[in-house]
């Protein structure tokens, strides 16, 4: 695979470096929808590793085969902040983990880039779409559950609730009131008897109504918080 020359200041790679690199990423797209059986859900396929050299992260490519969403830590697999990009390297999202002393592991959902976090006008912090707290047994005694998702910063009942093993890539998000399912992560299965693809290839997948974006953001979470 075309390694890519890590830049201190620039988090984002040319299109024209992302579209030569698409040739390598058939490999794991290959397979991933299926004609036969005609489902309105977005299945994406994620690979948990960047495209650029020395650096972690995750891409994430839809069942064309295109570069849907990035992610390129350049400080480890446990940051203090996680930046999801799209195919273009426009940032979505920015997951922050909230620097208080708690038993569970806190993460903030906040839109944009972390430069834009800061109000150039007001100088105030901008407040986060919603947070993910991870399921701690010893107070919540539901050992099924491994995170709960909350929307605003005043909601004290969570909106989302995450079940099953993100270790085992088996794991659902389920709407707290309906009770539906609205994303599932889940392993991708080999193509005609080919090789595994293990733990560092898998599928989302995606209900209609639910912002795909926001779902991959829960799958960052889960893999900080399980991985």
């Amino acid at each position: 695979m075309i390694m890519f020359m890590k830049s201190a200041s620039c988090r984002r790679v040319s299109n024209e470096d992302l579209n030569e690199n698409n040739k390598y990423l058939e490999y794991y797209y290959r397979g991933s929808s299926d004609n036969k059986n005609v489902d309105p859900s977005i299945i994406l396929t994620v690979w948990r590793k960047s495209l650029l050299v020395s650096c972690s992260g995750f891409t994430v490519i839809d069942s064309k085969g295109n570069l849907v969403y990035r992610v390129d830590n350049y400080c480890g697999r446990r940051p203090a902040e996680i930046v999801l990009m799209d195919g273009f390297g426009k940032s979505v999202l920015t997951m922050r983990r909230h620097k208080k002393l708690t038993l569970g592991n806190d993460w903030g959902i906040y839109k944009g880039e972390a430069s834009d976090q800061i109000h150039k006008q007001s100088h105030k912090k901008q407040t986060p779409i919603g947070y993910i707290r991870k399921n701690v047994t010893l107070l919540q005694g539901n050992a099924n559950v491994l995170a709960q998702v909350y929307i605003g910063t005043t909601s004290k009942k969570p909106t989302y609730v995450i079940e099953g093993s993100y270790d085992e890539r088996c794991c659902k998000v389920f709407d707290k009131l309906s009770k539906t399912m609205v994303a599932e992560v889940k392993r991708k299965e080999a193509v005609n008897g080919g090789a595994s693809f293990g733990l560092d290839v898998f599928q989302l997948v995606v209900v209609p109504g639910f912002d795909a974006g926001f779902a991959m953001a829960l799958v960052l979470l889960l893999d900080q918080m399980y991985g």
